[in-house]
């Protein structure tokens, strides 16, 4: 069994593709010596670690807003 579940991440973050990149960006940042908000973590790997504050409630993610426009969109 994984550990946090998928089902107690999803009660903290609304999208699992918001999950996916959150995870990734903070995991990038720890592999990067960036220092851990928790004391003690399960998981031996950068993602686990991550995917811990997360469920742990030290971490969200930003709102996006929907009118956002790209530069290679026309409007």
């Amino acid at each position: 069994m994984l550990y946090p579940s998928i089902d107690t991440l999803m009660n903290k973050v609304d999208s699992k593709y918001k999950l996916v990149t959150l995870a990734s960006k903070r995991a990038r940042n720890l592999q990067n010596k960036d220092t851990l908000f928790l004391d003690k973590t399960v998981s031996h790997k950068f993602v686990g670690k991550a995917l811990e504050e997360i469920e742990a409630g030290l971490l969200r993610a930003k709102p996006v807003l929907d009118s956002t426009t790209y530069e290679d969109e026309e409007l």
